[in-house]
């Protein structure tokens, strides 16, 4: 049987297409035992977080238990606020969030609707693999933000990649090993 995985772009206009390669990347790197779902986000350009979080519960619902869950940059955000929230209503088989911001009381950084809840590591659940992965040449969003992460939810596995952009340069082959890990 197949694997599920779901990838959730970022924000901005234009990043479902600029997320392609880094998402034919993983396909190819998980191979034919999985499915990777990549919609593209209603207003990626100026998103909204209860749509978002809206489809992303529906696409988990089509999918059934143990999928794999990614998000990327403001999809990341959205994806470990939606964790924190629940009522998803599947058990995933691991959470994969990569150059997320963390938004806070920033004047740059801050958007309400996902800032976490000073509880965050206490409402996601204990049994889940999360995994917070950023490039240590992350021109968007600066790698600080994972240690933020990191302060916030001390069961994550940070992984900070050396030479690595926003994007992670195209290249998600560590995020394929662990999901293969995780199986």
């Amino acid at each position: 049987m197949t694997k599920q995985v779901l990838f959730v772009h970022g924000g901005g206009e234009g990043t479902y297409d600029e997320s392609a390669k880094a998402v034919e990347s993983l396909r190819a790197a998980l191979g034919d035992a999985y499915v990777v779902r990549f919609p593209k986000m209603p207003n990626e350009a100026e998103p909204d977080f209860a749509t978002w979080k809206n489809v992303i519960a529906g696409e988990l619902a089509e999918m059934g238990d143990g999928a794999i869950l990614i998000g990327h940059s403001i999809g990341g955000s959205v994806v470990i606020r939606v964790l924190v929230d629940g009522g998803i209503g599947q058990s995933l088989a691991g959470a994969f969030v990569l150059s997320a911001p963390f938004w806070h009381d920033d004047d740059f950084w801050n958007w309400k609707e996902a800032q976490l809840p000073a509880d965050a590591a206490e409402r996601i659940p204990h049994d889940l693999p999360l995994f917070l992965y950023h490039g240590r040449e992350d021109e968007v969003v600066p790698v600080s933000h994972v240690e933020m992460y990191a302060r916030v939810l001390p069961q994550a596995t940070v992984r900070r990649l050396d030479g690595r952009n926003h994007m992670l340069n195209d290249d998600l082959s560590e995020v394929a090993q662990a999901i293969k890990r995780l199986s």
